[in-house]
Formats: C-alpha cells, structure tokens, sequence
C-alpha cells in the first residue's frame, strides 16, 4: 500500500518538538554564516558599496560619512546578521522541508532536491537583480532634490538600504515556490489562483511597496514584474500537475 499523508501523521506535541529542531538547526546554521561574514566583512562592504561608487562623480570620493560613534559597530551586526540569513538559506530551506515532508504523499517528496535548489537559486537571483537595481534606484531618488542638495550618505543609512534591498528580493523571488507548495499541500487551489489574477496584481504591487525601503516606480516594476510572471508559472504548474493526476485516475 503506497504511503499516505496521514500514515505521517504526528501528535501535536510531537510536532512542536520537530519544529523546536528545525529552528534551532537554522538558527545555528545563521550563527555560522554570520561569523563566515565577520571574518570577509571588509571585502562585503566593498562590494556593498559598488553600486553607490557607480553613481557619483568621477571626482569624489567614494566615501560614506559616519555622524556616530556605534554606527560602525551597528553597521557591521547589520551586515553579519543579514548576511548569516543568506548563507544559511540551503540550511533554512532544507529544515523547512524536512519539517512540512511528513504532511506531503510518499509520491510528494521527490521535490525535495528541487525544491532546495529552485530556493536557493531563487534567492539569489533575486538579490541579485536587487544588487543590479540599486544604481537605478538610486540615481532616481538623488534626482528628485534640488541643486543645492549634497548627498553625504552615513553608513546605517545606505548599507541598511542596500542589504535590505537585496534581502527583499530574495525573498520575494521565492515566491512561486510558497504558491507551489501550497497547491501540493491542497491548501491552495489552482483555480483560485486564476481567479484571483486581477487581485494578484494589486495585492504584488502592495505587497512589493511594503517589503522594499525605496518604493521608487523603477523598483516596483523590476520586483513586481518578474512576481506576476512567477504568479503565472505557478497556475501552469498546478494546470500540469491536475491533468496529470486526473490522466492517472483514469488509467486506474
């Protein structure tokens, strides 16, 4: 007999105590990549401030301007911290699936290596089109001051806008895989999906407004954009994977 959901099936305290694992594996997975990050921070902010050196004049210097004594201190735990977040995302996304696997049909779980691999790479590439945004961004938002306006940047200021950035797209990107997931899981069905596309494009326009700390119109479109298109990919896939189950429903 071919294993069910319910074969899986946990007491609640149980089930508690699976997730009190899971979050203590990641939090120390984070743990790990935020010293990873302490050790190569100067070569992170070096790279953080690549976009920001792009757009000034040849001129200056690139330089930002630190008006606090703990700004530096709280600049790098902002940096580390983050920083940890992201290298641990293989770490993060397996404990996630190791903890919803035993709701999912025996059938289900060979999305496991899929499911890692699209996360992470999703992840990425959202903070990178972040990181290819940024000097975009930021060149609209220095445009909207005066003449007499001198941009003097502070550190916690334009790294904390920076990180965030990417962060928010990196999380953003994976959202196929929650809409995904949720229709494998039956909380989500593939035809409210297509019912909802209208409201789906209000609701990711928002939703995208909300998450990013610039909302300039250039970034809603390079964020909001590729997340309806992800919105779309998901119905596809829940169109497959229903034909495929009534095909073999009828072959029974």
């Amino acid at each position: 007999m071919a294993e069910t959901a319910d074969d899986t099936r946990m007491p609640l305290m149980e089930h508690l105590a699976e997730l009190r694992r899971r979050l203590i594996i990641s939090f120390a997975a984070i743990a790990v990549g935020a010293v990873v990050c302490w050790i190569f921070y100067s070569w992170i902010i070096d790279f953080l401030m690549e976009p920001y050196c792009k757009i000034i004049s040849p001129d200056d210097e690139c330089l930002l301007y630190v008006r606090n004594p703990l700004e530096p201190f709280s600049v790098k735990l902002t940096v580390v911290g983050y920083g940890g977040i992201a290298a641990a995302m293989p770490v993060i996304l397996w404990q996630l699936w190791r903890f919803i696997a035993p709701a999912l049909y025996s059938h289900e779980k060979k999305y496991a290596i899929p499911f890692i691999l699209s996360g992470v790479g999703l992840f990425f590439s959202g903070a990178g089109l972040a990181y290819w945004s940024i000097p975009r961004a930021l060149d609209f938002l220095i445009g909207l001051g005066a003449d007499n306006f001198e941009e003097l940047f502070a550190p916690s200021e334009y790294i904390g806008f920076v990180v965030k950035m990417m962060v928010a797209f990196g999380i953003g990107f994976e959202f196929p895989i929650v809409l995904i997931f949720l229709q494998i899981l039956g909380i989500l069905d593939n035809k409210t999906l297509r019912a909802g596309r209208q409201y789906a494009v209000v609701g990711i326009v928002v939703m995208v407004a909300v998450i990013t700390p610039s909302g300039d119109p250039f970034t809603l479109m390079v964020l909001s954009v590729p997340m309806y298109l992800f919105y779309e990919i998901a119905i596809l896939f829940g169109r497959i994977r229903n034909r495929r189950a009534r095909k073999a429903a009828e072959a029974e």
